[in-house]
């Protein structure tokens, strides 16, 4: 079986100790989080798709999520950074990138992803990106990152409601006020969706 990974928002801004909207225990996560990168079998590992949290401040300001939280990952700055690049992932695996101004990477109707190592080739919009993996029998989706009780909660919601299975290694996520168990629990009872 042959799985997507997705890889939501290890940027610096939540990942770092000292980050805009650090995440508590998400720095202790970074190197464990590259070598589980580096060890991706390329026949089991359709691609490694990595989510941007993106915002502009004036933008932000006005937005629902500046009434819960600061500002943070402004476009084009340090915070912005991935603490992940993309060189431990297998060179035989394919790496994309998708940027989202909302903690759900499905609600912006624009959004598309990118070729991680050369972006000049094409973009995909993000729902035929998601199609195409199906056609392709892709089906099942590992999902590691931040936050679990946001944008890691949303990732899997929405991969859901698109026919995927989801796993979410317990070990490589960290939430603000919920940890991941607890996030599928009591929001995935009865769906596809593992703690592993």
């Amino acid at each position: 079986m042959r799985s997507i990974v997705i890889v939501v928002d290890a940027q610096r801004d939540f990942m770092a100790a000292d980050g805009a909207l650090s995440v508590a225990g998400a720095e202790a996560l970074i190197a464990p989080m590259a070598a589980w990168l580096g060890a991706l079998d390329p026949d089991e590992t359709a691609g490694v798709l990595f989510t941007f949290d993106t915002h502009l401040p004036d933008i932000y300001a006005g937005s629902a999520e500046a009434a819960e939280f600061p500002v943070h990952c402004v476009r084009d700055t340090p915070g912005w950074e991935s603490m992940l690049p993309a060189d431990p992932v297998d060179r035989a695996i394919p790496v994309f990138r998708l940027e989202k101004g909302v903690f759900a990477m499905w609600q912006e109707e624009d959004l598309v992803v990118r070729d991680a190592r050369d972006p000049a080739s094409p973009a995909l919009p993000r729902d035929l990106f998601f199609t195409r993996l199906r056609e392709q029998g892709v089906d099942h989706a590992i999902v590691i990152g931040v936050a679990a009780d946001y944008c890691v909660r949303y990732a899997v919601e929405g991969l859901v409601s698109r026919g995927f299975s989801v796993e979410v290694p317990a070990a490589l996520t960290r939430g603000i006020a919920r940890q991941i168990d607890a996030v599928v629990a009591q929001d995935f009872a009865g769906k596809p969706v593992r703690v592993t």
